[in-house]
């Protein structure tokens, strides 16, 4: 398992999200797609995610004197585990949260960017909502959902197949008085979606 140190940089944090649903790139190829990051920056990352285990190189070939190498995300040192998140400070928190919205932002940026993005046609989608959980039934909710996304994480392009990033939040929302309890009232959910 990574820590949030070696993932939580705003860079490595796009050659992940980049590489994930991607069978395999070349630095060349993770260039081409981020052409906002140096050369030096780029393999500066990609180096220093190698070798905590989070890429693996799957390829190596000759190319005009030097040794080009494919990577992929080695899903399993990709995420940051309950442990490490549980000795995680505030601020580390903190500063986890802001380079995975900034990431977040800059995906939908670069997205809204292209000519030809639809968000209708595409079918673009963001959505918040509230629901009333016990601890068991948050548990069950995460469980489910993280579920659904890692059944998809191994299909491959093609059959009209489109990559989308799901990012996904979870946050206790403790309002004032809120102990868990609702005067009878139904639970409600409350959802915003573009």
């Amino acid at each position: 398992m990574a820590n949030a140190n070696q993932l939580m940089h705003p860079v490595r944090m796009r050659i992940l999200q980049t590489l994930l649903g991607a069978d395999e790139l070349t630095t060349t190829q993770l260039r081409d797609r981020l052409p906002d990051v140096s050369p030096a920056t780029m393999y500066r990352h990609v180096a220093a995610l190698t070798q905590a285990g989070i890429l693996e190189v799957v390829r190596e070939r000759p190319v005009r004197g030097t040794v080009e190498r494919s990577y992929r995300v080695h899903q399993s040192e990709a995420l940051i585990d309950a442990d490490t998140r549980a000795s995680m400070t505030k601020d580390d928190h903190r500063q986890a949260f802001t380079v995975f919205t900034a990431a977040v932002m800059g995906d939908f940026d670069r997205y809204l960017s292209r000519d030809d993005a639809d968000p209708p046609r595409e079918g673009v989608l963001y959505r918040q909502g509230a629901v009333w959980v016990t601890e068991e039934e948050f548990t069950a909710l995460v469980d489910e959902i993280e579920a659904a996304v890692e059944r998809r994480t191994h299909t491959t392009p093609g059959d009209g197949r489109r990559r989308h990033v799901v990012s996904l939040v979870f946050v206790p929302d403790k309002a004032a008085g809120d102990d868990g309890e609702r005067d009878g009232a139904a639970a409600d959910e409350e959802g915003t979606a573009g």
